[in-house]
């Protein structure tokens, strides 16, 4: 809905097949997941790394370094934020070249990569390399077993869906909107999303979703030549965290940042690590992966049918911490902003512009 009508078509030409599942119509959501999934398999297991970032002083809730004097985590430039550059590097140089009459596979996977990606970045336990990100902390939620990634991926936006008002059901008044929604269990929260959030509370904070800092802001300051001398013989980090991907149009690292402190502020509740729940829910993880075997079925027209249990795990469907989630509108603000960097980016790399646009990130105005 935010996409320049010029870019669909060429993503569509791109992706093929792969994003017709739709009554035959292309749609971008048939491909959203598609990088879990590829991961499985051998030809693409390596990219199981692309998928997060951790930073080796990092430890939510007590401290939240980003990367901290520790540095990342792991091989350096194999991570989420480094693969946004790089799959949209190798966009921008197919979309650049004009004599391209087909299209590689490697870019067709690049495109999904970077779907995938963007979403990735803001879901804070991606962010992470605590636990795997949250995927080895057993807590308890509306009285189930699950563990911390696995709520924030799937069972708030599952409890959103239950508990939405019945007046998203009914189609919004925006053709821009309701042309691009599928008739999927997902239609009111969507609208929901769209009327009260976009359209509302955040409509005089997207074009600041949007901007990066100068790259140039850090250089033009007057330093003493000691300072100089210092920066010449042992070097200086980047305003990026050292890793190089932030420029002044597409600037992966200053986006995730404010997400990733939502570790500290809420994502890792406090109580994990004090008794008893210190001693009960950490399980022993595998730290070179986020990747979880656990998939939940939330039927919505039953929410009883994934039974209850008595545990003892840190319950969390709580008013301080799933209540306040739900107030402060912490996940509908992490989607609404994943999907408009999304379709601001997918319009710098594809657009066919006549107003001077071409160059800056910008979307289509519902």
């Amino acid at each position: 809905m935010h996409l320049h009508p010029s870019v669909l078509p060429k993503l569509c030409a791109i992706l093929e097949d792969d994003v017709s599942d739709y009554g035959g119509s292309c749609h971008l959501a048939t491909v959203a997941t598609w990088a879990d999934q590829a991961r499985q398999e051998a030809k693409y297991r390596w990219t199981g790394p692309l998928h997060y970032i951790g930073a080796t002083d990092d430890y939510p809730s007590s401290l939240c370094a980003f990367p901290g004097s520790g540095g990342w985590e792991g091989r350096t430039h194999i991570n989420v934020l480094s693969g946004i550059r790089n799959v949209t590097t190798v966009l921008q140089d197919y979309q650049g070249d004009a004599t391209v009459a087909y299209v590689d596979g490697y870019v067709k996977d690049a495109l999904k990569f970077l779907i995938h990606f963007l979403g990735d970045m803001h879901q804070p336990l991606h962010l992470t390399g605590r636990d795997r990100g949250g995927n080895g902390d057993k807590v308890s939620f509306d009285g189930r077993v699950t563990n911390l990634h696995s709520l924030w991926d799937s069972l708030l936006i599952a409890q959103r869906l239950r508990t939405l008002p019945m007046n998203y059901t009914r189609p919004l008044p925006l053709p821009d909107v309701e042309d691009n929604l599928r008739d999927t269990i997902y239609d009111p929260y969507i609208r929901r999303l769209v009327w009260e959030g976009i359209l509302g509370k955040y409509e005089d904070e997207l074009s600041s979703w949007l901007t990066c800092p100068a790259p140039e802001r850090l250089r033009v300051l007057p330093l003493p030549k000691w300072q100089r001398v210092l920066l010449w013989l042992f070097g200086s980090k980047s305003q990026d965290g050292g890793l190089n991907v932030d420029d002044e149009f597409l600037c992966p690292y200053h986006w995730a940042q404010p997400v990733h402190s939502l570790n500290c502020d809420i994502v890792w509740p406090a109580e994990l690590d004090q008794p008893p729940y210190n001693r009960i829910s950490y399980t022993d993880v595998d730290r070179s992966d986020h990747f979880s075997e656990e998939t939940f079925f939330v039927d919505l027209d039953d929410p009883e049918s994934s039974a209850r249990r008595k545990n003892s795990y840190l319950e969390l469907d709580t008013p301080q911490y799933a209540g306040r989630i739900r107030d402060e509108w912490i996940v509908e603000k992490l989607l609404a902003q994943g999907g408009l960097r999304l379709a601001a980016v997918l319009n710098w790399l594809f657009a066919d512009f006549t107003d001077g646009s071409s160059g800056h990130l910008v979307i289509r105005e519902l």
